[in-house]
Order: structure tokens, then sequence, then C-alpha cells
């Protein structure tokens, strides 16, 4: 019986998409050091990143793109990523084990949210590991497309760098163009525009 853990990375930033992952596990697998990616090193994940992958029996990665988030909100687009993750799976899960308090709509397998789920399912910190460092190699090549905003360093969230390169820049494509520092950002350099 396979039991596949879900979790996303990507809620808080103001660009870039929100990506999730679906794993499951080996009973006996020997990777050591699974924890909730928030509590790793860049190192850590990495390692563990490419460990996750050799052993699991199977992985897979779901994305929401930044228009898929405007129009349908985070949370939304979130368990469309999710979903996504878990239909790509080369394997079809007994049960799906989801960090947070909200099931995947129209997903028809057995499923069970769990808050901080990251925390007490290996699968779902295995999850949260792959959707991290997958969302974080994203950014550093949206960095490459648009250098001025410093995505690589940042990974979109809205640092005081990043709001200062949104507000001399303007909104690019990888913004969010609904949340709050995006929209207020895109106003001020139009009105700069205008002066």
């Amino acid at each position: 019986m396979w039991i596949a853990g879900v979790d996303e990375a990507g809620r808080g930033p103001i660009a870039g998409p929100v990506v999730a992952a679906c794993v499951a596990l080996p009973p006996n697998h020997s990777i050591t050091g699974i924890a909730d990616s928030k509590q790793l090193s860049p190192a850590q994940r990495e390692r563990l990143f490419i460990q996750i992958q050799r052993e699991a029996v199977a992985w897979a990665i779901g994305v929401a793109s930044p228009r898929e988030i405007e129009r349908l909100n985070i949370l939304r687009a979130s368990l469309l990523a999710m979903r996504r993750a878990v239909l790509s799976l080369n394997l079809i899960p007994q049960r799906v084990l989801i960090d947070g308090k909200f099931c995947i709509p129209n997903l028809q397998l057995p499923q069970q949210a769990i808050v901080n789920g990251d925390a007490q399912e290996e699968c779902i910190a295995a999850a949260s590991i792959l959707a991290k460092v997958a969302r974080d190699r994203m950014m550093t090549e949206l960095d490459r497309l648009y250098p001025q905003y410093g995505f690589a360093q940042h990974k979109g969230y809205p640092t005081p760098m990043h709001l200062e390169r949104l507000m001399r820049y303007g909104a690019c494509p990888a913004h969010r163009r609904t949340y709050a520092p995006v929209a207020q950002g895109r106003l001020l350099t139009a009105r700069v525009e205008v002066e």
C-alpha cells in the first residue's frame, strides 16, 4: 500500500509560481535527515533532494503559474499545483497525506489533510524538500530572465531589496499582480512615467 505525501512551496512570495511535490517513500529507505524543508539549510535540502528522487518509489512536481494564482487566489492555486503533482505520479497511491487544513478538490483518492504534516509525516516532509528546491531553482532561472529584481537571492519574497526594485522597475511577468505590494508598485511606477 503506497502512501504519498504532498506539500507546496511559494505561498508567501509576491513573484514566481507556487510549486507542489508529491512523494511516496519505500518503508525501508536509507535516507537520513528528512525534515520540514524550513528546518534545513540550502545545502541539506539539495543533498536530500537528490536522495529522495533516487530512493522514492514515485515522486512528481506540480506548478501553478502567477497568472493562475491571480485568477484563483493562492489557496486554490496551491491545491491545483498539489493535484497536478499527485496526478503526475507514475503510480496510484492508496492514500494521500496533505500538509495543511484542506484536502485537494476533484481528486478521486482517499486523502487526509494534516496541519503541520511536514513535521509529523516523513513523506510530507520529503515532498516539502522537493517542492522547495524545485521552486528555488525556478526562481534562479527567473533571475536570469529578469536580473534587475534579485530573484535568485530572495526567491520572490517581499524583502526590502525586492520591494525597492519593484518600485524602481515596476512589475515583470513573474510578479503576482493582484498582490498588494505588486499592485502598489505598478501604480507608483505608472505615476512616475506620467509625471
